[in-house]
């Protein structure tokens, strides 16, 4: 593994989910924090988004790509390789920057948790109404 040059290293995000992805010229094997793609993430929803920009783009069998991915949940980690992995994308080949734009794969997703606020249950819930 030492022997193969690095190609491309992006960053992805998604709610608290923070994955370092690597590009690297090969067969198209994904590892995901030194497991098996289809070992770490086991839901096939999960699989599909991670997979979206390489089939928009037509580059799966091309490249090698390994990720480290932290917080979130799996389903918030999956969106953050595929972020990480639209980002590598475009660093190699600037011209597939329209398409994986126009899918919207580039844009980070900024929805998050909203805060709890003071005498609310949660963010918004309310206490229930007592009439007496």
């Amino acid at each position: 593994m030492a022997d193969k040059k690095q190609l491309s290293y992006a960053t992805g995000k998604r709610k608290t989910a923070v994955a370092r992805v690597r590009l690297l010229p090969g067969s198209g094997t994904i590892t995901v924090n030194k497991r098996g793609f289809e070992d770490y993430f086991p839901r096939e929803t999960a699989r599909m988004r991670i997979l979206e920009p390489l089939q928009i783009t037509e580059t799966a069998a091309q490249y090698d790509i390994l990720a480290e991915v932290k917080g979130g949940g799996t389903s918030a980690q999956a969106d953050a390789v595929r972020h990480g992995i639209s980002r590598a994308l475009v660093e190699v080949a600037e011209t597939l920057r329209p398409t994986l734009r126009k899918a919207g794969m580039l844009t980070r997703d900024p929805r998050a948790v909203e805060r709890k606020k003071y005498g609310r249950h949660k963010a918004r819930k309310r206490p229930q109404y007592s009439k007496r």
